[in-house]
């Protein structure tokens, strides 16, 4: 299957199967093979896929989706620029979706320059994870997953040899 990694024509196509990625989200959820097959199959993709893609060419990431920030990633991104907590959070920060968590102020993020992080060394948990294919329980992620569908080439590619693999030439009705 060839590596689809142009922006543009990932939204569209992520778009277009937006039905059929939601109905393999279903049968994922569903699934009833072997516990963990799913996690190691996504892992294995997830290596193949991100070895072959340099997330400094895109930065999508950076451009669409608002990490979430917590405490202890306020206070070493602030550091990070040598800027009191308090500063650095008034001048950048919004209050997250639950208590004690934070979101950047905008998007793009504030810290992009380029297609890279200006404070790397010190990027939010949420960042340094992303796009959290590494991480075990999959499928308890999936509205996740297809979201980011349209917005990370390696979540889109990932997903597309998820099913090929698991549907194995067979689309659900």
């Amino acid at each position: 299957m060839k590596l689809e990694t142009d922006l543009a024509r990932i939204r569209r196509i992520a778009e277009q199967k937006d039905k059929e990625n939601l109905r393999f989200r279903s049968f994922l959820k569903g699934y009833d093979g072997p516990e963990g097959r799913i996690d190691s199959i996504v892992h294995k993709l997830y290596r193949g896929v991100s070895s072959e893609i340099d997330c400094r060419q895109c930065a999508n990431c950076c451009k669409r989706i608002e990490p979430t920030l917590s405490q202890k990633d306020i206070r070493a991104f602030a550091a990070g620029l040598r800027q009191p907590v308090d500063e650095f959070r008034a001048r950048y920060l919004v209050p997250g979706e639950d208590q004690g968590e934070w979101r950047f102020n905008r998007l793009p993020c504030p810290f992009l320059a380029g297609n890279l992080c200006t404070n790397y060394e010190h990027r939010p948990q949420d960042c340094r994870s992303y796009p959290h294919l590494h991480k075990r329980d999959f499928t308890s992620r999936l509205w996740n997953v297809v979201e980011n569908c349209a917005i990370c080439p390696i979540v889109f590619n990932v997903y597309e040899r998820l099913k090929e693999e698991l549907w194995h030439g067979r689309r659900p009705s």
